[in-house]
This record gives C-alpha cells, structure tokens and sequence, in this order.
C-alpha cells in the first residue's frame, strides 16, 4: 500500500513525532490528511493548514469512529508519554493510552481501514538485557519473555498484542515499529515531559544564557542509549507502513552514547564546559539500550543518514530560539505590568 493518494488519519498529531508526520505527508502528496489530537489547537507543535485539524479525546470511543471515518490508511502516535521524569511518576496514566489504541483498532475495523501503524517503543523490551551500559543491540525476539518498563512498556507490548490479533482474526492490516528516542525541533523541551536531548539542550542553554556554568544530570552519567533524528524516523515509518512486514520491527538508530557523552557533544556546541552534578536519586531508566538494525536493514535497507552532533545541532538551535522568545515575551509582559501599575 502506497501512502501517495491515500485518505490518512494521524493521531496524536499535536504532538512531536505527529506533527513532522502530518506536514511529511501533506508534501509527498496524500490525497488527505486528517490530524487529532486531545490538546487545543493552540497547544499543538505544527498546526498544518493543509491538514484536516481536529481536536478529540480518542479515549472517547465515539471520537475515534469520528475520526477514522472514511480514511484509508490510521497512524496510533496518540499516546499519554513522556520522558523518563514522566513515565517513571505516571505508571498509571502512561496504561491507560490502552485505551485509546483498543477504540482506534475497533474503529479502523468496523470502518473498512485497509492499513494500521502503530508506533511502539523500545520501552517493550526484556528489562533483564538492559541491566549494563554496555548492553549488546536488542533484536526484536528480545522482547520475550516478556519483562518490559512498568507501566508504559507494558501497555505498548499489550498493544503490539491487539495489533497481531486484529489483523489475524479481523484482517486488519497492521504494521508495527517500535522507536527509539526519536529527537529534534519543534517538540516537548521543558514542562516534565521532554526527554533527555531536549532536556539537555535546554540545560546548556540555561546555563549559557544565565551564566551559571553548571549542569544537572540524572544517574551517574554513564547510562547508554541511542537517538534518532526525526527525519531518519519519518523515513522509516512510511517505509515500514509501505511494506510487507507484519511483526513488530526496531526504529532507531544504533549509534551508542552515555549521557554524559549526550552532555559533552551539546556543550561542544555550545562552546562552553560546565561543571557536572549527578542526581543518582532521579529517575534514570534502564542502564543500557542500543538497537539493532540488522532486520530493518536487510528488509527495507534503511539506516539512520544523520550524525547524533548534527541532529542536536538543529535542534539545539530550534530550542534556542523557543527559549529566547519566551524570554522576550516575559520581559515584554513585565514592562507592560509596570507601565500599568505606574
């Protein structure tokens, strides 16, 4: 199924990932492109203006009929996530996302969708394999037995479960990828929800711009995981959906860093060095996660084309500018607050 033509719906489209999707699709040429989201439209990252935009909360079945009516073609980004700081604090709110990947899959059935992605995580895999930072690559049969993140990676392994067995007693057809660290502009960098990239970035700049050349880390530092750019994971994702596999297939890139490593590369581009406190009491996550590529790459020959450095840069810069624009708004709010008192 080429993804050309289509009538898409993108779910979670105010979001990070969703709204690259959105604006990647209207230009490669859908017919139509349906973006939900349960955030006010003011709220979203990218509001395209070529895109159907709509704002529904898909734990509501009823919105979910709404909007997968007469598309061709769903993608379930829509999810309650965040980074480690959340889904460790949010256990039960990041499960109850089950529901709204159950009310999209009943509704893609039950309205003729020929085409189903849903967007997993590398949270789903095997705790037990990620207890080192030196971790070997996790391949995809690593999820099993299953003993994945508490809370959001169980919900996305459950649902990766529902997707096989739509497509196996319904003939829903199903693709499923499952991410690792996706980054970039025009996503989530303060607030709770953003994840270590971002949160780097804005801590850098923080430093950089109030003169405090120091820096919080959370864990020891030596923590390992790989990050991927979200243009390399756009191309992935309309590969894998374009394609012909049906089980679950790694995302990511396998490009592997500490996060102390992540630190060093945004303060080179930052062209500054600051001193470095660990918080060995905030959340951290698994002690190393890598992905292996080996089966995306002899599928579709697809492999990350953007260098870690490169990727922070563009979005060390996107950052940047959202951080000096709330500064000159704020400065713009007190003058005007002191001209009113005066």
């Amino acid at each position: 199924m080429k993804l050309k033509g289509q009538k898409i719906l993108v779910t979670g489209a105010g979001g990070f990932i969703g709204g690259h999707l959105v604006k990647d699709l209207l230009s490669s040429g859908a017919a139509q492109v349906r973006a939900v989201d349960v955030k006010p439209l003011d709220d979203w990252y990218q509001l395209l203006p070529g895109a159907e935009n709509l704002c529904l909360d898909l734990q509501e079945k009823q919105h979910c009929y709404t909007a997968a009516e007469g598309v061709n073609a769903i993608f379930q980004l829509a999810a309650d996530m965040g980074g480690m700081g959340f889904i460790e604090n949010n256990r039960a709110l990041c499960m109850l996302s089950v529901l709204i990947n159950t009310n999209m899959l009943m509704a893609a059935r039950d309205l003729g969708v020929q085409r189903f992605f849903y967007s997993s995580s590398a949270c789903v895999y095997n705790a037990a394999r990620q207890l080192t930072p030196d971790v070997i690559p996790l391949k995809e049969e690593d999820a099993y037995p299953a003993m994945p993140e508490d809370g959001y990676g169980w919900e996305k392994l459950f649902s990766e479960r529902m997707c096989r067995h739509f497509e196996e007693d319904f003939g829903l057809q199903c693709r499923v990828a499952r991410f690792h660290n996706v980054y970039g502009p025009h996503g989530t960098w303060d607030g709770g929800r953003e994840k270590a990239p971002a949160a780097i970035c804005r801590k850098v700049l923080h430093a950089k711009l109030t003169g405090s050349h120091q820096i919080e880390i959370w864990g020891d530092g030596r923590q390992t995981r790989s990050f991927m750019y979200i243009d390399d994971c756009l191309r992935g994702i309309k590969s894998i959906f374009e394609s012909d596999i049906r089980e679950p297939i790694n995302l990511g890139s396998s490009e592997l860093v500490t996060i102390d490593q992540l630190v060093s590369i945004v303060e080179d581009i930052a062209q500054i060095k600051l001193k470095r406190h660990y918080n060995l009491s905030a959340p951290r996550g698994v002690n190393g996660r890598n992905s292996d590529n080996a089966k995306i790459l002899h599928y579709l020959g697809w492999e990350p084309s953007t260098r870690l450095r490169d990727g922070l840069a563009r979005t060390y810069a996107w950052i940047e500018s959202q951080m000096l624009q709330s500064q000159s708004e704020a400065q713009f709010q007190a003058r005007a607050a002191g001209e009113c008192a005066a």
